[in-house]
């Protein structure tokens, strides 16, 4: 557990396209206390597959809460996550990656996309994941238990889900990961797994940089925390993504 832990600190408040005044150091603190809270694991790796449809149906993510239940002696949970067959903790140097911006920041040098993505390679932290935002109940149970059976099978090595948390307005937040953000192509074989499962709303791509930085809604430098997003065309024939680039804001499919 301590090593999905440390690689994936990811906001659930911080992605939402909600119009408030918070700051990126506020999305931050709430993330990070999330990642410190115990983690609801299937690891597919160490747990029999037989085991896995009566895990599903205990840790359905709208009745598990954000906080606990302290008269039903529940503690706090941070995530709910299924390790695939292939799950293997992210390299990369996320220390050295954090000196590094910090360097840049005091150098005064200008803070884009380029300069971060350029730090990410240096140090060899390029995992990311596609983000995709429902509101609490049935349908999003029914899409985490879509892209969590697809981890199962290998499909996806990790996706994790935020339990309810009654302060982010009854959204909650499935996450589905991929090993390098930089390589264009595999981040739209994700996308298209994520949809063969049957998902169809909006999807947002955040690389995990942009998280060990700091980088969430509101940041001071401006940066956008997503860099793809992906609407569902129910029109077209075959039905497929439309992706848009939000970097060069180019059409990617």
């Amino acid at each position: 557990m301590d090593d999905i832990k440390f690689r994936f600190k990811l906001p659930l408040e911080g992605e939402m396209e909600n119009p408030d005044s918070f700051t990126a150091e506020v999305y931050a603190a709430e993330a990070m206390a999330a990642d410190m809270d115990p983690w609801i694991v299937f690891d597919s790796r160490r747990t029999p597959r037989a085991e896995f449809d009566a895990w599903l149906e205990s840790n359905r993510p709208s009745q598990i809460s954000r906080y606990g239940d302290e008269e039903g002696g529940k503690g706090p949970v941070g995530w709910i996550a299924v390790l695939g067959p292939n799950h293997c903790p992210s390299g990369g140097d996320v220390v050295g990656l954090q000196e590094s911006w910090e360097r840049l920041l005091a150098s005064g040098r200008p803070v884009n996309f380029q300069t971060v993505k350029e730090m990410a390679l240096n140090h060899g932290v390029l995992s990311g994941k596609w983000l995709m935002h429902l509101d609490s109940g049935f349908k999003l149970d029914h899409a985490w238990e879509c892209v969590a059976r697809a981890a199962l099978e290998g499909k996806i090595s990790t996706v994790k889900v935020s339990p309810y948390d009654p302060k982010s307005e009854g959204k909650q937040v499935i996450c589905a990961y991929n090993q390098n953000f930089t390589d264009e192509s595999e981040v739209m074989r994700l996308d298209s797994v994520i949809r063969a499962t049957g998902v169809k709303c909006p999807l947002s791509y955040k690389p995990d940089v942009y998280t060990y930085l700091g980088i969430y809604r509101n940041n001071r430098w401006k940066l956008c925390p997503t860099i793809y997003e992906s609407k569902f065309d129910l029109e077209c024939v075959p039905r497929r993504s439309h992706i848009i680039n939000k970097v060069t804001n180019l059409e990617v499919t």
